[in-house]
């Protein structure tokens, strides 16, 4: 009887060891960066529709996915409050996103360089994290195992 029981003990113990590595294996987290560095219309509104589209995506599946749209060169007037084009829609994913999971880029290399060809300082929008290159940003994140869009 007591070899029955820990048998079946043990049966119990390794049953629950595999419902829960299957468990963590569903918990993998979903990392999304994505860049933007031209300043085209075109691709900045793609890669924009590409954030609210995986948003949706993870939302209707009940999971959430931190998403990192890196922006440089070019690419960085989305992200200024003087040449954006599509402020509104920044702010729209920033709030849509899962709390603490959208990040916008702003690469401070492109904007050291702007300020010194445009001879004055540029404001980002709020929504703007600056990070050191955009280019590190986005080759730290992939080596951390986030996914890699370029739209």
């Amino acid at each position: 009887m007591r070899n029955l029981v820990r048998r079946l003990s043990v049966a119990v113990v390794m049953s629950l060891s595999l419902v829960t590595a299957g468990l963590a294996a569903d918990a993998t987290p979903h990392r999304l960066a994505l860049h933007v560095d031209q300043n085209d219309p075109a691709v900045i509104n793609l890669a924009l529709n590409n954030v609210t589209n995986v948003i949706e995506y993870y939302r209707a599946k009940g999971e959430s996915v931190d998403i990192d749209l890196v922006a440089y060169g070019p690419g960085l007037n989305m992200l200024r409050t003087d040449k954006s084009t599509v402020r509104d829609r920044i702010k729209q994913l920033k709030e849509l996103a899962f709390p603490g999971k959208m990040q916008f880029s702003a690469c401070n290399n492109t904007k050291v360089n702007m300020e010194k060809a445009e001879g004055h300082a540029i404001a980002l929008v709020p929504e703007a994290t600056i990070v050191d290159a955009g280019v590190v940003q986005l080759m730290e994140l992939q080596e951390q195992g986030w996914s890699y869009v370029r739209p």
